[in-house]
């Protein structure tokens, strides 16, 4: 017989006693160890709960510590998931966490990047969808038995009393309705949506919502629309068919009546016992099915209560060696679509929990202060004129929407050896200056990062605008002065000379270390340069234009320049130059096929030429002979060039983050670098 897997329950309220109580119906797992804040505690769980043979920790740490712990259910407040379950899995433990799994899609981000690097399970705890209810409705919306699904309707509330130190009803520890309990009925709304299009999961497009917030500041009770387009190639019973709008309701005081109803062309589904909330005995699930005038009742037998298969579902996965859950139960990308959604719930509310402010927001997701890895592998360059190295991968911070996002994006930059930051003055509209700066005062690392400020984008590029937004960049970023300066656009009306002025005035000001210019040309450079020399003043130092493996044959916005042809890059190299490539890597044009066909035809319309696809076709078979991916190839391209060449790279979130670093690894040759651009026919030695 095959041993049982050995849990752990990390906090002892309530959810983990049901947790317990249903280790007992499990056919897989045993508890062997429970850990509170105090020993009295933890004493009185395993009594209450009658758990003989059980350990008794005073702190989570013991737990995590405990040898005979195989697998540990993280369940204490909210704002504490995302701490425990990093610790869990650094300790080795697999982890099942109560959901949701953090308080927002970007921390969750960073929880399975740590499970993924670990190599060891993790999930979240939505114990209905391992209920043999789930996989029998998906079956039915797979067949189309009400035809195609049009509408859904899902409500889960309760009403957790007046008390505002109750954890519902506490902004501090995450409470409020749409994290607590709303997200069960977004969570059934994409598993159909997405079984509707024969899919495991489908992420709506739209969120629209509205709700309360109470004196505690948070949701009592709330609504949201969501729409998941349905397109001719979606696939499944709706393909082709109108959208698929889902009505969401959730609160913690009001009752509902907690149901999920689901309209399709030719019918109607109930599920009136949706959420298998039962904490005791097993309860069958039913699902009702309305066609034709006529009403069917179709019963799916259990032996277990809901979280018992849950629990088994995760020894099942860990046994076979899985990292994660599949369909029907929550799989890393449907937790993280889920979140993403919920964030987007909460955000149309204005609901913030204080945890996610920038001055609460001291430690990483795992509780600790910020620092490198020991262990990493990023390179670094020197450029002159800077006391500091810096990172050969720049992160171009333009995508980052909340403090959240931008905390873990980057933190998880810093850890791993990235120490440089582009941004800009329009991006955002300010609002990624301040993200950044706000992220370096609560970190503490204005001394440790190099920050590059972009300003005077047409029709801006003149002294007086590049002054007055420098300064207020610098206010944004909250720092005294800048260790890059650089012009968005060139501005032909005005001689070179001008502009070499203004920006040696702020560096004899100590406002400012080096300047370059983005989206010049290289002779314009040259001017520069040779007026400065002529002057006495601070030269250009770097040039920062699109450089690829593929050739920029339309501009993505205009005035963009590119150094990616050969005549340009043999300039570089003969000037030695300091280039910062921005579109390094072609905008995903390296991509495997799969993701470049997410990502639409019309991404590439600045990159797809037969050129580029021969370029493309040989960056795969280079690929394939170095055992890396096409797109590492194609940043490794940009990092090889013979000067000093950085590399700007925008990752959206941790997965993508990680998956370029290894492009950092590939050393390529003058010959790989010749056959790669289309200079040579073949590699040679």
């Amino acid at each position: 017989m095959t041993a049982k897997l050995q849990w752990g329950i990390l906090s002892t309220g309530a959810i983990a006693k049901t947790f317990a109580r249903a280790l007992t119906q499990s056919k897989t797992g045993k508890l062997v160890a429970v850990a509170s804040r105090s020993a009295e505690a933890a004493a009185k769980f395993t009594k209450e709960l009658n758990c003989a043979g059980v350990t008794e920790h005073a702190s989570y740490e013991a737990l995590l510590a405990d040898a005979n712990v195989r697998a540990v259910y993280i369940a204490p407040p909210h704002v504490l998931h995302g701490e425990w379950t990093i610790r869990a899995l650094e300790a080795g433990k697999h982890v099942l966490c109560e959901k949701p799994l953090s308080l927002n899609h970007a921390c969750a981000m960073q929880m399975i990047e740590t499970a993924r690097e670990r190599k060891l399970f993790l999930a979240e705890a939505f114990m209905y969808r391992c209920h043999p209810q789930m996989a029998k409705l998906v079956e039915l919306i797979k067949a189309g038995t009400i035809g195609q699904v049009r509408a859904i309707q899902a409500s889960f509330a309760f009403r957790a009393g007046d008390n505002p130190d109750n954890r519902a009803l506490n902004n501090a520890l995450g409470g409020g309705g749409i994290l607590d309990v709303g997200c069960y009925p977004v969570s059934i709304a994409r598993l159909i949506a997405g079984a509707a299009m024969n899919k495991p999961f489908a992420d709506p497009t739209d969120v629209q919502a509205v709700g309360y917030l109470g004196k505690t500041n948070v949701d009592e009770y709330a609504m949201a629309v969501l729409k998941f387009p349905v397109s001719e190639t979606s696939g499944g019973v709706s393909g082709g068919g109108g959208d698929i709008i889902a009505s969401v309701a959730t609160g913690v005081r009001v009752s509902m009546d907690n149901q999920v109803r689901i309209f399709g062309t030719d019918g109607l589904i109930v599920l009136e016992n949706a959420w298998q909330a039962s904490r005791g005995d097993p309860t069958p699930g039913k699902i009702i099915v309305n066609k034709a005038g006529k009403q069917e009742v179709i019963e799916t037998p259990a032996d277990r209560n809901s979280f018992a298969y849950e629990a088994d579902a995760v020894a099942d996965a860990i046994a076979t060696g899985k990292l994660e859950l599949t369909s029907p139960a929550m799989s890393w990308g449907d937790t993280l679509g889920n979140l993403r959604t919920l964030d987007q719930w909460r955000q149309k509310i204005g609901l913030v929990y204080e945890a996610e402010k920038p001055e609460h927001c001291k430690a990483t997701v795992a509780g600790r202060p910020l620092k490198v890895r020991p262990k990493h592998n990023m390179k670094y360059g020197t450029i002159p004129g800077l006391d500091k190295k810096v990172s050969r991968f720049i992160f171009g911070c333009d995508n980052q929407t909340t403090f959240p996002h931008a905390q873990v994006m980057f933190d998880a930059w810093f850890e791993r050896g990235g120490n440089a930051f582009d941004t800009a003055f329009i991006y955002g509209g300010g609002m990624q200056e301040k993200l950044l700066g706000q992220w370096i005062k609560a970190r503490g690392v204005a001394d440790q990062v190099v920050v590059t400020v972009k300003g005077g984008h047409t029709p801006c590029c003149n002294p007086t605008d590049i002054v007055k937004q420098f300064k207020i960049s610098l206010e944004r970023l909250q720092l005294d002065r800048a260790d890059i300066y650089i012009m968005h656009r060139d501005n032909l009306d005005l001689p070179a000379g001008e502009l070499v002025d203004c920006l040696s005035d702020l560096i004899d000001q100590k406002l400012l270390k080096v300047y370059g210019g983005s989206n010049w040309s290289i002779d314009r450079f040259e001017q520069a340069n040779a007026y400065a020399k002529k002057h006495g003043r601070h030269p250009m130092t770097i040039l920062n234009n699109n450089l690829s493996l593929a050739l920029q044959i339309k501009p993505l916005w205009g005035g963009c320049i590119h150094s990616s042809d050969p005549k340009s890059l043999t300039r570089l190299e003969q000037l030695k130059a300091v280039h910062f490539a921005w579109s390094s890597q072609a905008r995903g044009y390296f991509l495997d096929d799969d993701q470049w066909q997410k990502l639409g035809p019309s991404n590439f319309e600045c990159w797809d030429c037969e050129e580029n696809r021969a370029r493309r076709q040989r960056a795969f078979e280079l690929a394939q002979q170095k055992g890396v991916s096409a797109i590492n190839i194609a940043a490794a391209y940009v990092l090889n060039q013979p000067f000093e060449s950085f590399a700007l790279v925008g990752p959206r979130t941790v997965e993508e983050l990680v998956t370029t670093l290894p492009a950092l690894d590939i050393k390529l040759t003058p010959a790989e670098l010749a056959y790669l651009s289309m200079q040579a026919d073949a590699v040679t030695a």
